[in-house]
């Protein structure tokens, strides 16, 4: 009976955990869900008012406190004029707070819109959104990162690293979505596709 009880139990425990939904990222050839946004000048960033100038690199990174996005914000802001060149709007998305978002300008020198996610609106339409754990929340506190305080209202939430590119017809021709936030599609992929 004991058995039964703690291998009950034990299925329980892992049908809990197991049931938070994974984000996926929305596929190629779907419709990009349209929003607005506030960029880090104040100015408000309307998807298809940008897709009426040509198509749109969208970029979900984690925050400033990642080396990895970092160097992928980096990287970009130094190619920004090649994705320009191309015809395209590059914009990026966070759930951190606006005074983090100004301590990612000053860091990578970006000329390009990065929006704050305020209630996780974009980052959940593109199924990108995921809770972290309290396991790793509390490693990251360890390190000094308190995500729950980089993003405020948006607690702790973060993106699964992604880059989208959407066409004029609001339709994702380019997707990269990787769980393992070390790796990150370069700046000549994302142009090879534009």
């Amino acid at each position: 009976m004991k058995r039964v009880f703690i291998t009950l139990c034990t299925f329980f425990f892992f049908c809990t955990v197991y049931s938070q939904k994974t984000p996926e990222g929305l596929f190629i050839n779907s419709k990009a869900p349209d929003f607005k946004a506030k960029d880090q000048s104040g100015l408000e960033v309307h998807l298809k008012d940008l897709l009426k100038k040509g198509e749109v690199v969208l970029v979900f990174y984690r925050g400033q406190w990642c080396p990895y996005c970092y160097r992928e914000l980096k990287r970009l802001a130094d190619s920004v004029q090649q994705i320009i060149a191309k015809g395209a709007t590059l914009v990026a998305v966070t759930p951190e707070k606006p005074a983090s978002i100004n301590t990612t300008i000053e860091k990578t020198s970006a000329t390009y819109s990065i929006l704050y996610d305020k209630g996780l609106k974009i980052m959940k339409a593109y199924d990108v959104a995921f809770e972290v754990d309290g396991n790793t929340l509390t490693r990251y506190r360890n390190t000094g990162i308190d995500i729950e305080a980089n993003n405020g209202e948006n607690g702790k939430y973060l993106p699964v690293p992604a880059v989208f590119i959407i066409d004029k017809q609001s339709t994702i021709r380019y997707r990269y979505f990787e769980p393992n936030y070390k790796k990150r599609p370069s700046v000549k992929e994302i142009l090879d596709n534009l």
